[in-house]
């Protein structure tokens, strides 16, 4: 077997063992879906009638912000994923099992791979739980076929970038505890962008932040293809901060899992 062989069948390992952890404790994946739901549910059925009002849709009302906050519930999700990857990667890291996979002929990439992919699909099985969700409670998308795998591609890059990058927090902390905080500024970021309120509302200097930052773009491209809005230049933007990100997450996570390891 080749080199790559041995790394796609070790990085196979590797998955199942994640994927057998997520099925393990399930509660981790409940935890990890609740939040967004219970915040979509927060948001609309207490918040959705005053805010809808302020969206300047005829309509109006709650059934207008449900389809407007749903693309934000969404990226929430992607980042609470987040934050469950950078839990198990520190675990994994102060618990000893590295040391042990470094007495076994087994290719060194694989270990976060396996991370990566497992972590890629239990936030995608989140995601369609939350969909569903919404769609019970009133979200009513108007995209066709072609509009949903654009939207779906779009959130599984934006997922595989934020999965690099919270491989890296687990990485970088000491401790379950740090990693666990790490990525709270990625489920902040949806609240100070797009997500919840039109940035058109929001003061000078709050408003360009919420505009430019990584989420708004994504959010405003998934808030686009599922309701037949605008996407312009958002897609663009979604495209260039997932690949910047991940980028970026995938070399720091090198980086730090090498110098550990070493």
């Amino acid at each position: 077997m080749t080199t790559m062989g041995y790394a796609l069948s070790d990085s196979a390992t590797m998955l199942r063992r994640n994927l057998r952890h997520m099925i393990r404790y399930p509660s981790v994946t409940v935890l990890l879906v609740g939040m967004p739901i219970v915040l979509l549910l927060l948001f609309v059925y207490v918040f959705g009638g005053t805010l809808g009002a302020g969206l300047g849709d005829p309509a109006g009302g709650r059934g207008a912000y449900i389809d407007y906050v749903a693309p934000g519930i969404l990226l929430m999700t992607v980042a609470s994923a987040a934050q469950g990857t950078a839990i198990s990667v520190a675990t994994d890291m102060t618990e000893g099992i590295i040391a042990r996979f470094r007495t076994m002929a087994i290719a060194r990439v694989s270990v976060l791979t396996g991370h990566v992919i497992g972590s890629m699909i239990q936030t995608l099985i989140s995601l369609v739980l939350v969909v569903g969700v919404a769609v019970l409670i009133g979200f009513r998308p108007t995209a066709g076929l072609g509009e949903w795998v654009a939207a779906t591609v779009v959130l599984a890059m934006f997922t595989f970038a934020l999965t690099w990058l919270s491989v890296a927090f687990g990485l970088v902390s000491k401790s379950v505890e740090t990693a666990s905080n790490l990525p709270m500024v990625l489920i902040l970021l949806p609240f100070l962008g797009s997500g919840f309120v039109p940035t058109d509302s929001m003061p000078a200097g709050l408003r360009w932040f919420a505009e430019y930052q990584p989420f708004s773009p994504v959010i405003e491209t998934i808030r686009g293809l599922l309701l037949g809005g605008p996407v312009g230049s958002s897609a663009v933007l979604a495209v260039g901060w997932s690949a910047g990100i991940a980028l970026f997450g995938y070399l720091w996570a090198k980086r730090l899992f090498n110098r550990r390891v070493n």
